[in-house]
Formats: structure tokens, sequence, C-alpha cells
């Protein structure tokens, strides 16, 4: 049906401010115009290559301004933006593009190596678009995606147009399972998202591109994406930034790289940043901790932040250096956005893990009545609204997780919370890493923020282990401070300072890193088994 659609909206921004930049990478800097151009082109050689209506294109790519071109272009040929994860082995890449049913795949040329392994495995990619990175020539399998962006600047659009009903779909991989495709009606992302962080009115009817030419009348916000555009957090915030006639500025480092992010922001006065919670805060305060007066950072504004918890220490500690700052901790995943968030700001006093909750959100208990407020009882939380419309060719899973509540519709993607008598709920963690010890629920990430607060410890996880006595028994691991040696009975002491004893770890070990991913989740059932190992507890 009709609705918000992304390229209409970034077509009016191309219109209206043409020559403000769009993007910046490195010492190269695309204008609006060029922006839009540049889409064309790649639209035109998807559609010729034979894409159809909502045929899938595979997003194989660093942070780049390849990756939104391409997204640009798909939306512009009515076709679907699929991320990829560039940590994933071969097995996990031919799953992914298979099960997306991808025709076309954009790719770094680093990435050429792994294609050529898995390329007869695929076979429903029949487009291959290489973008130069320097890494060496271009496979004669391949078409320079370079050639491609530039080959048709004319407006491109498909035989069956486009409208709200046309998919953004975010791969998930979280902490389990294999990766699922969240399928987002792009109405229902931009009622949600931008109406969020550009202006409310795209949340309402009717439909009106009055709206983006009333809004974009000069540039936008500078955006510094230090989280990778594959994720949600990376890509959902710059969709943002480009709706409001912004610019995306990548960086380009493939790892984390702290000094240049600063130098970046510094540089084009940036405005804003993503991140991915203390496994990019920590690294930002030791930076401003070691050179306070290195950076001038005034033009930052604003940090986000989503997906995984982040302390309340890390954003004071980011406060204490930027007290003109705002960090918006958003509760919030792939599949569920809006379900609360956490604001910090200087005279602000909030704590770990306690959201506002948002408007349309939920605690539902096991029978899916809600949580009464200050009854202490654990529920599931669930956001109405405009959610995503289920999983990609996964009914069942998409039943579980999306459901019908007297007459309305949740997501409810497994985060257990309590709701405080003020309203605000607590987040628990997710259901699938609960540690069940003598009877007791423990929720891993409670444990892990008291862990995070002892001066040994830089980062942490906790994990249940098989133990005779109490079913499972908690054990943490541990990546130490630097230069730090494990005292573990201080630990546990530690913790039991914070919370009930039964939440504390029976054992503590130490391990040079978690492995957090850069979305700054970690695999708990690969930890589960290192502990089980070093133990000698498996069952």
């Amino acid at each position: 049906m009709p609705g918000w659609n992304y390229a209409e909206i970034w077509e009016v921004v191309a219109d209206q401010i043409p020559d403000a930049p769009a993007q910046i990478h490195g010492d190269r800097t695309y204008s609006w115009r060029e922006f839009d151009q540049r889409a064309n082109g790649i639209a035109r050689t998807l559609l010729d290559a034979g894409a159809v209506e909502q045929d899938k294109v595979a997003l194989y790519l660093y942070n780049d301004p390849a990756y939104m071109e391409t997204m640009y272009a798909t939306f512009k040929a009515g076709l679907v933006p699929v991320n990829t994860n560039y940590r994933y082995a071969d097995d996990e890449l031919v799953y992914l593009w298979d099960n997306a049913d991808a025709v076309a795949v954009v790719f770094h040329g680093s990435f050429t190596d792994h294609i050529e392994r898995i390329r007869d495995r695929v076979p429903r990619v029949r487009t291959w678009l290489w973008v130069d990175d320097g890494s060496g020539p271009c496979p004669e399998w391949a078409q320079p995606y370079d050639d491609a962006a530039t080959s048709h600047p004319d407006r491109v659009e498909a035989p069956w147009g486009r409208d709200g009903d046309h998919l953004y779909m975010l791969y998930t991989g979280g902490t389990t399972g294999m990766p699922k495709g969240v399928m987002w009606r792009q109405d229902d992302n931009i009622r949600n998202i931008v109406a969020l962080g550009a202006n409310g009115r795209y949340a309402q009817d009717p439909v009106d591109y009055d709206v983006t030419r009333e809004l974009v009348t000069a540039p936008g916000p500078k955006s510094v994406p230090a989280c990778p555009l594959m994720h949600g957090t990376g890509c959902m915030t710059q969709l943002i930034a480009l709706s409001s006639g912004g610019c995306v500025i990548t960086l380009t480092a493939r790892h984390l790289d702290i000094d240049e992010l600063f130098d970046t922001i510094q540089q084009h006065q940036g405005m804003t940043t993503a991140i991915v919670g203390d496994a990019f805060a920590k690294p930002m305060l030791r930076a401003l901790d070691a050179e306070p007066d290195r950076w001038d950072l005034s033009s930052l504004f604003l940090i986000s932040s989503s997906g995984v918890m982040f302390s309340e220490a890390s954003k004071q500690g980011l406060l204490s250096h930027l007290p003109h700052l705002m960090i918006v901790d958003a509760f919030s995943s792939s599949e569920a956005v809006g379900m609360g968030q956490s604001i910090s700001a200087a005279g602000v006093d909030p704590h770990t893990a306690e959201f506002s909750i948002g408007a349309n959100t939920k605690v539902f208990d096991d029978d899916l009545h809600e949580v009464e407020p200050g009854s202490g009882q654990v529920g599931k939380v669930a956001v109405g609204g405009h959610q995503p419309i289920g999983y990609y060719k996964d009914p069942d899973k998409s039943a579980a997780t999306f459901i019908t509540v007297e007459g309305r519709r949740y997501s409810v993607p497994g985060d257990f919370a309590t709701v405080e008598a003020d309203g605000t709920i607590t987040l628990l963690g997710r259901g699938s890493v609960c540690i069940n010890t003598g009877g007791e629920k423990v929720f891993p990430e409670e444990v892990e923020e008291v862990l995070k607060t002892h001066p040994l410890v830089h980062d942490a996880v906790a994990v249940g282990v098989p133990d005779e006595k109490f079913g499972e028994a908690i054990t943490a691991l541990v990546e130490l401070a630097p230069g730090a040696e494990l005292d573990e009975g201080d630990v546990i002491a530690h913790v039991k300072e914070h919370l009930a004893s039964f939440k504390a770890p029976k054992r503590v070990l130490a391990i040079d890193t978690v492995g957090r991913a850069p979305n700054g989740k970690v695999d708990y059932k690969r930890l589960r088994t290192y502990a089980e190992d070093t133990l000698g507890t498996a069952s």
C-alpha cells in the first residue's frame, strides 16, 4: 500500500540541497547530487541484470560510502538491501545469502578470496559488484562498482514503482541460533525511527513529501558512526541522519580506532556518533582520560547507543570530559525499536539498565497480563506501534516473537524486565541465557554490570555451568584491566556487596578477551563451553 519510502524522501533531499555533503570518507566527499546520481547508476545496473521487485541485494562491506549508496539504490529500484556480517566464515555467508534469496552481492575487494571459495554454493547470485579498496584487481566474474555507479546519473524508478510496503531487511545473529532476517516495511521503519529522530510528522498521515521539503532547507546533522553500518545501531542512525538532510562521515579504519574517531569529529565538526555500549565507550573514556586536552569535541552533542547494556559509570566518565553532551541509551533491538530509553546528561542521574518506558511498551507475564508497577514481578518486554512484520521465511519464530494481545500487535524479542513503582523498567536480560541456580533465575547481564564496576575488571560475562548441588553454578569470565592480577575472592565479595548472594559467581576465571563482536554482543554458548572445559564440569 502507499506509504513513506526512503528513496522518495532522499530524492527530495537531493533536490533541496544538491551541493551539500551527503557522505565523507577520508579525503573523499560526495554531495547530495552525487549521492543521488551514483545510487541511480547502481539501481540501473541491478535492474538491467534482471533483478525484479523485492529481490534481495547483499551488502558485504566495511563502513564505506558504497554502503549507503547501495541501500539508496535498492530503495530506488524497489529491491531489498540485506546486511552481511563481514566477520562471518564461509558456511555462515552461504547460509545467509541462501536464506535471503540474494540475487546480487556488493562487496569490498578484500573479500574476493572468501567469495571465490563459496561462489558456486550461492547459485542465485547473478550480479557481483566489486568495490575497489586497493587489495587487488577486480575478478573476472565481477563488475567494478564505480563503473556501475557512474553509468546512469538520471533518476531511476522500476516499472513496479515504490511504496511503503517495500522492505528494509536486517539480519540479526543475536547470541544463539542462525541469523534471522527481520522484515521492516519502509513505512513502519520511517514512522518509527525517522519520526523519533528527525520529525514526528513522519509518524502521521497523510504521506506528503512536502514534509521533507519543509524539514530540509539547509544541510542537516553530521553523523560519524563509530560502529559498523552492517548492524542495526549503525545503520538506523544513518537513516535518520540522511532523512534529515545530514551527512554520513565514515571512518577509514576497519577496527575501532579512537584516535581516528575523535580526529574525524574534530576535523568535520561531527555532531552525533553511534556506539554500542561499553565496548566503545570505555576506549573512548581511556583516550580522554589520557589526553583530555588533545581534541576539540565541542561540536559533538549526541552519543547514541543501543543493543547492549551501557554502564552509568562510563556515561558519567564521558560527561565529565564533555559536559555539553547528551547520551541516549536506547533499549531496542533489530526486531523491536522504541521499547525505552535512558538519557544521561549533566545533572541527570539515571542508573544502568533503568529505562523510561516507551509510549507503546508493555511488560507482560506468561499469561499476557500486564506486570503491575512496583510488584517486583518479572515479565517480558513487548512493544507495539510500527514494528517489523516478521522474520523472513520463518513463520514459527515470527509467531513466537510477534504476538497479538487484545487486538493489538506487539514485538516480544525476549528481554525480561521488572516495572518499578515510578513506571520505569529495569532490564534483566535475555531469557535464552538466563541461569537457573538452586531454583533461582539469574540474568547474566545483571551480574556482569556489577562485575564491570570492580577496579580490576575491564569486561565480564556470566554463564551457568553444570553443578550437582545447584543445577547450574554462576561462573564469571573476566577480562582484566591492563596489568591487573585476578583476586577471585575479592571479585566475588564485590558482587555480594551489590547483589543477593545467590547471584554472586561461585568461580571467577580470567580470560584474555570475552570476544565481543562489533555490535557489542558476546557468544554465551562459546564462553559457557570454555568455562565448562576449564572447570571440568561439562555434562
